[in-house]
């Protein structure tokens, strides 16, 4: 089991029930005790479980996110199969806001060397998007969020206000017809209405797995966005529900 894959499956089942040991785990993931001991102090320093004798607990709440150091080691392959998706759907010349998190920094990434105005909402983007050779970047204002470096807060709303996209592209932590898209965070949800309101058109991206969840703060109805861009292992049920409810769906 490579170390990403296996830091994930430690996180999420010391995640879901509560508390395991280090034998346990070592049993769980084949490796040796020695290594999950490395693994439990990577995880520990990251802020996503707690270490006892013997063990760790979590220290995330029900439904609560990840950090970000966590979650940018998961799926990156997947993750990068949608950037390259939403990149293929932006045209030259397009001004863009793409928003937070690990899947949409793969999307600044992607869009590195076209030719178009674009504004990050978080400094890891924004870090991936500088010295691109023709593309105009734009920095909002606003406070950086600890480890997740999203940028909120008055400034960073007050810098969308003032400007007006082609596209938005758009994270989440849930998507469904019923309850929309939703965020964990209420000051993310703020900078996400703010990004929307500020764009002709909104592409969602997501991995499957968060569609059909719902996460504490709503965003926007999904019947607001344009085109929802997932991978295959989307439930059709979900897809569906969309499809029916006038967005553009496209599966890679």
């Amino acid at each position: 089991m490579m170390s990403a894959e296996r830091l994930k499956k430690i996180a999420d089942a010391v995640g879901e029930t509560g508390r395991l040991s280090v034998a346990e785990l070592a049993e769980l993931t084949g490796a040796s005790e020695m290594t999950i001991r490395r693994d439990l102090e990577l995880l520990a320093d990251q802020g996503v479980l707690e270490r006892y004798r013997g063990g760790a607990r979590s220290l995330l709440l029900r439904g609560e996110e990840p950090p970000f150091a966590l979650r940018a080691q998961g799926g990156l392959e997947v993750k990068r199969r949608l950037a390259v998706e939403v990149a293929a759907l932006i045209a030259d010349g397009e001004s863009v806001v793409v928003d937070s998190g690990t899947t949409c920094l793969e999307v600044a990434r992607a869009l590195h060397r076209r030719r178009l105005t674009v504004m990050p909402l978080s400094l890891h983007a924004a870090n991936a998007l500088t010295g691109a050779p023709r593309l105009q970047l734009l920095l909002p204002g606003g406070e950086p969020r600890v480890g997740e470096l999203a940028l909120t807060g008055p400034l960073t709303e007050a810098s969308l206000a003032a400007l007006r996209f082609d596209t938005a592209v758009i994270g989440c932590c849930g998507l469904t017809v019923a309850d929309g898209l939703t965020a964990y965070d209420l000051a993310d949800a703020a900078i996400k209405r703010a990004a929307i309101a500020s764009a002709r058109r909104v592409i969602a991206v997501t991995e499957s797995a968060k569609l059909s969840r719902t996460a504490l703060a709503f965003v926007t109805p999904a019947s607001a966005l344009h085109a929802v861009v997932t991978d295959r292992s989307a439930p059709d049920d979900e897809t569906e529900a969309l499809t029916a409810a006038g967005v553009v769906v496209r599966r890679v």
